[in-house]
Protein backbone atom coordinates (compact mmCIF):
# COMPACT_ATOMS: atom_id res chain seq x y z
CA UNK A 1 0.00 0.00 0.00
CA UNK A 2 1.06 3.55 -0.94
CA UNK A 3 -0.10 6.89 0.93
CA UNK A 4 -0.45 10.05 -1.78
CA UNK A 5 -2.02 13.31 -2.40
CA UNK A 6 -5.00 13.41 -3.71
CA UNK A 7 -5.73 14.91 -7.50
CA UNK A 8 -8.98 15.82 -8.88
CA UNK A 9 -8.24 13.06 -11.36
CA UNK A 10 -9.10 10.73 -8.36
CA UNK A 11 -12.79 12.44 -8.51
CA UNK A 12 -14.52 9.30 -10.02
CA UNK A 13 -12.13 6.15 -8.17
CA UNK A 14 -13.17 8.53 -5.04
CA UNK A 15 -16.79 8.97 -5.26
CA UNK A 16 -17.49 5.18 -6.21
CA UNK A 17 -15.81 4.42 -3.01
CA UNK A 18 -17.58 7.03 -0.66
CA UNK A 19 -20.83 5.00 -1.85
CA UNK A 20 -19.65 1.88 -1.46
CA UNK A 21 -18.86 2.83 2.39
CA UNK A 22 -22.29 2.64 4.77
CA UNK A 23 -22.44 5.81 6.90
CA UNK A 24 -21.02 8.15 4.72
CA UNK A 25 -23.14 11.52 4.38
CA UNK A 26 -22.71 13.12 0.43
CA UNK A 27 -24.28 15.78 -1.41
CA UNK A 28 -24.53 16.74 -4.83
CA UNK A 29 -22.98 20.42 -4.33
CA UNK A 30 -20.00 19.70 -2.06
CA UNK A 31 -19.32 16.36 -2.80
CA UNK A 32 -19.51 17.14 -6.67
CA UNK A 33 -16.40 17.25 -9.28
CA UNK A 34 -16.52 20.66 -8.99
CA UNK A 35 -17.17 21.47 -5.09
CA UNK A 36 -14.18 18.32 -4.74
CA UNK A 37 -12.06 20.26 -6.73
CA UNK A 38 -12.61 23.78 -4.73
CA UNK A 39 -11.31 21.70 -1.46
CA UNK A 40 -8.42 20.10 -3.42
CA UNK A 41 -7.13 23.66 -4.59
CA UNK A 42 -7.86 25.01 -0.96
CA UNK A 43 -6.35 22.04 0.33
CA UNK A 44 -3.52 20.52 -2.07
CA UNK A 45 -1.22 19.55 0.88
CA UNK A 46 -3.25 17.57 3.36
CA UNK A 47 -5.90 15.37 1.10
CA UNK A 48 -4.44 11.57 0.46
CA UNK A 49 -5.27 8.31 -1.13
CA UNK A 50 -4.34 4.56 -0.49
CA UNK A 51 -3.24 2.75 -3.12
CA UNK A 52 -2.84 -0.68 -3.97
CA UNK A 53 -1.97 -2.49 -7.55
CA UNK A 54 -3.38 1.64 -8.94
CA UNK A 55 -6.53 1.52 -6.96
CA UNK A 56 -7.34 3.73 -4.45
CA UNK A 57 -8.39 1.57 -1.28
CA UNK A 58 -9.05 4.86 1.08
CA UNK A 59 -9.27 8.52 0.90
CA UNK A 60 -9.00 11.26 3.19
CA UNK A 61 -10.10 14.72 3.00
CA UNK A 62 -8.05 17.05 5.74
CA UNK A 63 -8.39 20.93 5.12
CA UNK A 64 -7.86 24.24 7.86
CA UNK A 65 -9.32 27.99 8.39
CA UNK A 66 -5.35 28.70 9.33
CA UNK A 67 -6.31 27.95 13.44
CA UNK A 68 -7.98 24.48 13.28
CA UNK A 69 -7.87 21.08 11.21
CA UNK A 70 -11.11 19.78 10.14
CA UNK A 71 -11.59 15.71 8.23
CA UNK A 72 -13.54 14.52 5.73
CA UNK A 73 -14.73 11.75 4.22
CA UNK A 74 -12.57 8.99 6.02
CA UNK A 75 -13.46 5.85 3.81
CA UNK A 76 -11.48 2.75 3.44
CA UNK A 77 -13.27 0.18 1.04
CA UNK A 78 -15.31 -2.69 3.22
CA UNK A 79 -12.63 -5.36 1.75
CA UNK A 80 -9.37 -3.51 3.05
CA UNK A 81 -10.36 -3.06 6.28
CA UNK A 82 -8.56 -3.79 9.67
CA UNK A 83 -5.66 -3.40 7.74
CA UNK A 84 -4.16 -0.26 8.88
CA UNK A 85 -5.23 2.03 5.72
CA UNK A 86 -7.64 4.32 7.90
CA UNK A 87 -4.99 4.70 10.37
CA UNK A 88 -2.18 5.57 7.67
CA UNK A 89 -4.25 7.82 6.10
CA UNK A 90 -5.19 9.66 9.38
CA UNK A 91 -1.54 9.76 10.39
CA UNK A 92 -0.51 11.31 7.23
CA UNK A 93 -3.23 13.85 7.56
CA UNK A 94 -2.19 14.72 10.73
CA UNK A 95 1.04 15.44 10.04
CA UNK A 96 0.41 16.97 6.70
CA UNK A 97 -1.65 19.53 9.25
CA UNK A 98 0.82 20.06 12.07
CA UNK A 99 3.80 20.93 9.47
CA UNK A 100 1.18 24.04 8.25
CA UNK A 101 1.33 25.09 12.36
CA UNK A 102 -1.91 23.26 12.90
CA UNK A 103 -2.46 22.10 16.76
CA UNK A 104 -5.74 20.47 16.56
CA UNK A 105 -8.51 18.72 14.66
CA UNK A 106 -12.04 18.34 14.50
CA UNK A 107 -14.53 16.12 12.75
CA UNK A 108 -17.91 15.47 12.22
CA UNK A 109 -19.59 11.56 12.34
CA UNK A 110 -23.25 10.82 12.11
CA UNK A 111 -24.25 8.92 14.96
CA UNK A 112 -25.58 5.91 13.41
CA UNK A 113 -22.25 5.17 12.09
CA UNK A 114 -21.07 2.98 14.67
CA UNK A 115 -18.04 1.67 12.53
CA UNK A 116 -17.05 5.36 12.00
CA UNK A 117 -17.47 6.33 15.62
CA UNK A 118 -15.53 3.37 16.91
CA UNK A 119 -12.65 3.83 14.84
CA UNK A 120 -12.44 7.80 15.88
CA UNK A 121 -12.87 7.07 19.11
CA UNK A 122 -10.16 4.04 19.05
CA UNK A 123 -7.37 6.99 17.41
CA UNK A 124 -7.88 8.99 20.30
CA UNK A 125 -10.25 11.01 18.76
CA UNK A 126 -12.89 12.45 21.77
CA UNK A 127 -16.99 13.57 21.52
CA UNK A 128 -17.68 17.08 22.49
CA UNK A 129 -20.72 16.77 24.38
CA UNK A 130 -20.41 20.39 25.40
CA UNK A 131 -21.42 22.01 21.55
CA UNK A 132 -24.09 22.14 19.43
CA UNK A 133 -23.22 21.50 15.73
CA UNK A 134 -25.32 23.91 13.48
CA UNK A 135 -25.41 24.12 9.98
CA UNK A 136 -27.12 26.49 7.13
CA UNK A 137 -26.68 25.53 3.77
CA UNK A 138 -26.62 28.53 1.21
CA UNK A 139 -28.43 27.15 -1.63
CA UNK A 140 -30.46 23.80 -2.36
CA UNK A 141 -28.19 20.62 -2.10
CA UNK A 142 -29.55 17.04 -2.43
CA UNK A 143 -28.30 14.66 0.58
CA UNK A 144 -26.93 11.53 -0.16
CA UNK A 145 -26.54 9.01 2.42
CA UNK A 146 -25.24 5.89 2.23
Amino acid sequence: MTIRKITIEDYEKMYALWLSCKGMGLNDTDDSKEGIKRFLDRNPETCFAACENDCIIGVILAGNDGRRGFIYHTAVSPDFRGRGVGTALVNAALEALGSLGITKTALVVFDRNESGNAFWEKLGFTARNDLVYRNKALVDMVRIDT
